[in-house]
């Protein structure tokens, strides 16, 4: 380390090294309380569209014979597009939608309560960095196809294809437009408006990077996988994804890759392969019956190794202390 480096950490007036980290302590109010209403507002968008969408579920679902009654024994019947008879692209916007509403509230809250504009919960440099944004997608989009391919090669008998053109691109649209929305608005949320709220508490990223993932994994706990097959065995992958993507945040100073990757995860996903359990019932080019968490755990973890090793020599990720201030 350079002398002048040295003394340019010894003058830093802040408690961390991490660009990102310390947009969040310079940036707006950050009483803890205000974190919590932060949050709050949220997760009142999220709830309030879900009520809205009730209204059309529920009247899809009594159009095809299934009382309220059904419903109270099994709300999750409303969100399986086929026993409702509702169109899955439809449902996929739906569903997508709720995330708008919390994306618009939480903006409402950080911009006029709290002070804080988004892209300093997104980025710690002037402007977000759409190239590496991109450059993730495309990463991580590659991987999947191509896992996906390898999958249709070695074990034909477990994807059918069910390829439908004007299904598909209907499809392709509503993900192009949604998923973007989705998939930012909990970036925005973990890697960022919590990341940094959880690193001003302790002064130090590592207890953040942990508590945001095993939030980022009790969120999805609900999921239909995860009911299918057990937390037991879905917790994990949901954890490493999010301390995965959390890692990344603070070793770039920001979380224009994490967004890219997740982005194209849930992306591809929706345009790729659907499942019985698969929280986004899509028209997918090929569907299977055959779900193995536990390999497709070891097939992440392969793709997210992979995918480290590209960013950490395109972009230099190096300095592990950034992991910790």
């Amino acid at each position: 380390m350079s002398s002048e480096h040295a003394e340019g950490q010894s003058a830093n007036p802040f408690p961390f090294n991490n660009l990102f980290l310390i947009k969040g302590y310079v940036t707006g109010r950050n009483e803890a309380w205000l974190y919590v209403l932060g949050l709050a507002a949220a997760f009142v968008g999220y709830f309030c569209f879900q009520l809205i969408m009730m209204l059309p579920l529920m009247a899809a679902a009594q159009s095809h014979g299934i009382g309220m009654d059904r419903i109270m024994q099994d709300p999750a019947i409303l969100f399986n597009p086929d026993a409702i008879g509702m169109n899955r692209s439809v449902m996929l916007a739906l569903l997508m939608g709720m995330f708008v509403f919390t994306l618009l509230f939480f903006w409402l809250f950080a911009r006029f309560i709290q002070h804080k504009p988004l892209a300093s919960m997104l980025t710690g440099f002037e402007t977000f960095r759409w190239k590496r944004y991109f450059f993730a997608f495309s990463v991580w989009g590659a991987l999947l196809l191509a896992f996906t391919l390898i999958s249709y090669i070695t074990s034909p008998g477990e994807l059918e294809l069910r390829f439908d053109a004007p299904k598909f691109i209907v499809l392709f649209l509503v993900a192009v437009i949604m998923v973007p929305i989705q998939t930012a608005t909990e970036e925005l949320l973990f890697r960022g408006y919590l990341m940094q709220g959880f690193s001003l508490v302790f002064k130090n990223a590592l207890p953040a990077l942990l508590i945001t993932s095993v939030f980022f994994g009790l969120l999805h706990a609900s999921n239909p996988e995860a009911q299918a097959h057990g937390l037991l065995i879905m917790m994990p992958y949901y954890i490493l994804f999010g301390a995965f993507l959390g890692v990344l945040t603070l070793l770039d100073e920001g979380a224009e890759l994490a967004m890219g990757v997740h982005f194209a995860n849930n992306f591809f996903s929706a345009l790729l392969i659907c499942s019985k359990n698969s929280v986004l019932q899509t028209d997918a080019v090929f569907y299977t019956s055959v779900e193995e968490p536990v390999g497709e755990l070891i097939a992440w973890a392969i793709m997210a190794t992979l995918c480290f090793f590209i960013f950490y020599k395109t972009y230099k990720l190096s300095n592990w202390k950034l992991l910790i201030r």
